[in-house]
Order: C-alpha cells, then sequence, then structure tokens
C-alpha cells in the first residue's frame, strides 16, 4: 500500500496550492480519508477528512472557507485545495486513510499514511 502526497511548496501569504494523493494497493473506496499537518514545533494534526461516500467532509475550523477536500474514485487520489494561505498553514501535510470514521482524529489509528509534503507560506 502507498499513499504519495505532491503538489507541496513555497508560496506567499494570499496564494493558493492544491496537494494530491494518489493511493495504491488498498481498497480506496473502503476508506476514509484524511489530510494532516505538523507545523515547526507542533504536533500533528488533523486538517480535513471525507468520507467512503465522498460526500461527507470535515474541515477543522482552522482551514473552514479556505481549504477544501476532495477525492476522485476513478483515479483513487485525494485532494486538498488550499486557497488564501497564511503564514501559520506552514507545515509538512500528510495524507491518511483510515478505516473507522471514529480513527480520523488521530493518525496513530490510521490504517495507512504517506510521508508527507512541505508546504512554506511566507513573502
Amino acid at each position: 500500500v502507498q499513499l504519495v502526497e505532491s503538489g507541496g511548496g513555497l508560496v506567499q501569504p494570499g496564494g493558493s496550492l492544491r496537494l494530491s494523493c494518489a493511493a495504491s494497493g488498498l481498497s480506496f473506496k473502503d476508506y476514509h480519508m484524511t489530510w494532516f499537518r505538523q507545523g515547526p514545533g507542533k504536533e500533528r494534526e488533523l486538517v480535513a477528512a471525507i468520507g467512503k461516500d465522498g460526500i461527507s467532509t470535515l474541515h477543522v475550523d482552522s482551514v473552514k472557507g479556505r481549504f477544501t477536500i476532495s477525492r476522485d474514485f476513478v483515479k483513487k487520489a485525494v485532494y486538498l485545495q488550499m486557497n488564501s494561505l497564511k503564514p501559520e498553514d506552514t507545515a509538512v501535510y500528510y495524507c491518511g486513510a483510515a478505516w473507522k470514521w471514529a480513527d480520523i482524529w488521530d493518525m496513530k489509528n490510521h490504517n495507512y499514511s504517506g510521508l508527507g509534503t512541505q508546504v512554506t507560506v511566507s513573502s
């Protein structure tokens, strides 16, 4: 099983990025998918989650209205569109797959996770 994140980079405050996570080796439709992030000196935190149905979504308060999670069942991919980026969004962003919705809050309870992609928001 592999979850491979891409799309990170350096962006100015107010800019946008779209992160992608390509999944392989797992039954993609059977997992809730998540994005986590870990900033410098901070704990890893949930950013957004999307259900197996592709419709149910959750975005934490700090990114609501700015970030949008989505998934493509044909491409077996999950995306995170990030707009109006702020310096405090700087972090390594990780993609995760969880069998149970109750497990989305803690990446330690996920079935699978990727190696991350760096996002830096700075002028």
